[in-house]
């Protein structure tokens, strides 16, 4: 009996298969545009903890009485917040097989974030090039838009990141 693998899997052994996660440098094309699902809904709990972690104390973000005052009318979710997220929901595709962040660059928060607002994001590649220092990897820099339920884009930056020309070995090596 053959097994048909699925888009996104790989055969680990007889009738099993394994989630891929991470594009190899190979699939990498200049150009492709991913999008990124499941969307992510804010929660209260989200802009709490992050915004807490973070150190922030402005108010608008924590005071829903001072936030109530603002332009707002209510909280706004921390920036920080909406970075995590919607760089959080390009890992797992995107950078999966990251062996190390380089640099973020030309962050901008584009239109406000609210608790319950569902968050999606899309990725696309601008450019991949074998590493100068690190021959078997490669340095990939990308774009990524983070928009709301109602399309509105509300964040965007790019990145740059190793991952190894080869996934081959590093799958093996760690069952991925």
């Amino acid at each position: 009996m053959s097994v048909t693998i699925p888009l996104g899997f790989r055969q680990v052994g007889r009738n099993r298969i394994r989630e891929v996660i991470g594009i190899g440098y190979d699939d990498i094309t200049e150009g492709l545009v991913i999008e990124h699902r499941p969307g992510r809904t804010v929660t209260d709990a989200d802009n709490a903890l992050i915004t807490t972690l973070s150190g922030n104390q402005a108010p608008i973000h924590t005071d829903a009485v001072y936030a109530s005052h603002t332009e707002w009318g209510r909280i706004l979710v921390c920036s920080a917040v909406t970075l995590a997220i919607v760089g959080g929901m390009t890992a797992r595709c995107v950078s999966g097989l990251t062996t190390a962040n380089l640099g973020m660059d030309d962050v901008r928060f584009l239109n406000p974030v609210f608790v319950g607002d569902t968050l999606y994001a899309e990725t696309e590649i601008t450019s991949k090039r074998p590493s100068l220092s690190r021959p078997h990897q490669g340095v990939v820099t990308c774009r990524t838009t983070g928009v709301n339920q109602g399309q509105q884009p509300v964040l965007t930056f790019s990145r740059a990141f190793l991952v190894p020309i080869d996934p081959g070995p590093i799958r093996a090596l760690t069952n991925y």
